[in-house]
């Protein structure tokens, strides 16, 4: 895409701060590594992080490692990523399939910035949603990313929801994300994990969230009461990160927040589900 790097170019050498952020025109970049077919529906492990655009820092990459070795997650959903223009790799995630969605360009950085999911497996469908509206100042959209993976022995599919929901806008602007959401949520009858950084430091956009989640039959990851604690939160506020599920048993012992990982000002949560019959439910 050289017209577009020859744009950004131009922009980052004029230094006007108004255009350091610019449009994308991809929906999605992807990279394929196969090492299973399927998801594996007895266990399935979940990380999810806001990794406040640190992923080409080399404390944060070692802090990342370390978390793929001890935990071994299955899923990996984060928040805040970067990649860079070129989007040849991303070198923390070699052995692992993943699906970039941007909301938009850092001209200074010549990077894309977005949320990415990756997975043991390559998914059968995948697709972002761009807000309709845009944050203030940088004027930029937030952006959803929504991929689709088979599971063991089953006929149905998990639906896999990486969420960055939209900030310093009013009530109005935040629930139109989460209508839209709900609303791509509902079109699928099968398992669900719906995760992310939903910026709920106020306590009516957390109830926006909660009645959201309820209608579409989802449940949060319970932590405990120290674990919960860790989450990423504004003075007394509600918590930023959740992790939300259906058609799945959570084995509670093992949802964590690793309070250890300050490479971002989020920390790491972690979660474990096999899988239920929805219909037993």
């Amino acid at each position: 895409m050289p017209d577009q790097k020859e744009h950004i170019a131009t922009l980052t050498k004029q230094f006007v701060p108004s255009y350091r952020f610019i449009r994308t025109d991809k929906s999605t970049i992807s990279r394929s590594h196969v090492l299973q077919t399927e998801l594996n529906s007895s266990s399935i492990k979940v990380l999810s992080w806001n990794i406040a655009k640190r992923n080409y820092d080399k404390i944060w990459m070692k802090d990342f490692l370390a978390i793929l070795e001890q935990y071994k997650p299955d899923l990996v959903f984060m928040q805040e990523f970067s990649l860079k223009i070129n989007a040849e790799h991303a070198a923390q995630l070699k052995e692992m399939s993943w699906d970039f969605a941007p909301n938009f360009i850092d001209a200074h950085h010549q990077t894309y910035s977005g949320i990415l999911t990756a997975a043991k497996i390559s998914p059968v469908s995948c697709r972002s949603i761009l807000t309709k509206h845009h944050e203030p100042i940088v004027k930029t959209p937030k952006v959803s990313l929504i991929t689709e993976y088979p599971l063991s022995d089953k006929q149905e599919t998990l639906l896999a929801i990486n969420s960055h929901l939209i900030n310093f806008v009013d009530l109005n602007k935040f629930k139109t994300q989460l209508h839209e959401l709900e609303f791509a949520l509902s079109t699928h009858h099968g398992c669900v994990i719906f995760s992310g950084d939903f910026n709920t430091w106020s306590r009516k956009r957390a109830v926006l969230l909660e009645e959201a989640v309820t209608r579409l039959g989802l449940a949060p990851v319970v932590f405990a009461p120290h674990e919960s604690k860790k989450i990423k939160r504004f003075l007394l506020s509600p918590p930023l990160d959740y992790i939300f599920y259906r058609g799945f048993s959570e084995k509670k012992a093992s949802a964590k927040v690793l309070d250890q990982i300050c490479s971002s000002d989020h920390k790491p949560l972690l979660a474990e589900f096999s899988y239920t019959d929805i219909d037993t439910q």
